[in-house]
């Protein structure tokens, strides 16, 4: 509202300036998309929340969690981890997963990341579980899914290794991300019983906290 008042010349009343609190979020852009100004961390009047905003035409530039996709993948029984090539936890184990891109459903988005990392195809199940991490701002949308043909899978750019692992042999102590460590062992308990429940839930981490901290 604010940025349109400035461009139809009207007059606007100036937000007030954040206070330095700890609940102030961190800068995440210093220059405005829209005019090239400096940007500043303010709540907006009548708004609930901090804004990133123009100090020049006042155009509020939001921040709002990202979505990340991947596929549990089990073939004869077996579970598809990849080797991490990159940072954060580079050299720890994963399930095929990344960042959702526009344009594409989140089910493709989790068969895109398969495929980028293990090039693997595979047939998207059902949905399985849904955890919110507020505190690094992203939410996990993961399914179940199946090796399609020709049931072929290698390293991609961004893993070491990928491999099948047996139930029993799943190396938790070198699972790179909380998250998925909390999505296998529950897939592991569905697993056994045979019957399949969709997870949801938040995972409460601390700031600073590392990403397979529990």
């Amino acid at each position: 509202a604010a940025a349109a008042a400035a461009a139809s010349g009207a007059a606007t009343e100036q937000p007030t300036p954040a206070p330095r609190t700890n609940m102030m979020p961190r800068l995440q852009s210093k220059f405005c998309r829209l005019c090239g100004g400096s940007m500043a961390i303010v709540q907006p009047q009548g708004d609930s929340e901090w804004r990133h905003v123009c100090n020049s035409c006042g155009y509020i530039d939001y921040f709002n969690p990202r979505m990340v996709v991947g596929c549990v993948v089990e073939h004869e029984g077996k579970i598809l981890l990849c080797k991490r090539a990159i940072e954060p936890c580079k050299g720890l184990w994963t399930i095929p997963a990344g960042f959702m891109e526009i344009g594409e459903s989140s089910a493709a988005g989790a068969e895109r990341e398969t495929y980028e990392e293990a090039y693997a195809r595979v047939q998207v199940l059902s949905q399985y579980a849904h955890w919110d991490i507020p505190v690094i701002g992203q939410a996990y949308i993961l399914f179940r899914a199946k090796l399609a043909p020709p049931f072929t899978f290698s390293a991609g750019p961004e893993s070491l290794e990928v491999e099948l692992f047996d139930p029993a042999s799943i190396p938790f102590e070198q699972i790179a991300f909380s998250s998925v460590s909390i999505t296998l062992r529950h897939y592991l308990q569905d697993m056994a019983s045979g019957q399949w429940h969709l997870h949801h839930g938040v995972i409460d981490k601390v700031q600073g906290a590392a990403p397979n901290d529990p």
